[in-house]
């Protein structure tokens, strides 16, 4: 019964998440994780609910996503009263924390409005499911990269050195 409720929880964030990015051509969030680590969805929600809190022309097109993700979390704690619970190094990865993430997405929920359609939640019904391939997954992916990398190094040094 957990499982259900936390399965429709998430349907109802997202669904709002979608609802309120809409407008935002390069804002498509279909999950938790990866939708996120751009920073730009993050911003988009901001602006959707209070627009007169910053340009979002100048977000969007001129910084980074580690700036873009800063700016998400120092305008919501300045304005919103929400504290920094992210480190923008942390989301801005290929498989960023979808509890963390959620989490912090469920702030923003409980200080902005709330609006949801059934015709939101339908669509969230109908987004393709995320594959299975687990965060430990990811992280095995991204070590053996960093270790093959590191190895490459290694022996471009030992043949320079030679």
């Amino acid at each position: 019964m957990a499982g259900l409720q936390q399965t429709n929880s998430e349907k109802i964030l997202l669904s709002w998440v979608r609802q309120s990015t809409r407008n935002y051509p390069q804002v498509n969030v279909i999950n938790f994780t990866s939708s996120w680590a751009d920073g730009l969805a993050f911003n988009a929600l901001l602006h959707s609910h209070r627009p007169d809190l910053f340009d979002w022309n100048a977000v969007a097109s001129q910084q980074s996503p580690i700036q873009r993700l800063d700016h998400a979390f120092n305008v919501a704690r300045q304005h919103l009263g929400i504290e920094k619970l992210l480190d923008p190094e942390d989301v801005a990865t290929v498989c960023p924390d979808k509890k963390s993430i959620f989490m912090y997405v469920t702030s923003l929920f409980q200080v902005l409005p709330q609006q949801v359609t059934m015709e939101a939640i339908r669509e969230v019904e109908t987004l393709p499911r995320p594959s299975r391939i687990t965060r430990e997954e990811h992280i095995r992916v991204d070590h053996r990269q960093h270790f093959s990398q590191g190895v490459s190094c290694f022996t471009y040094a030992l043949s320079r050195s030679c």
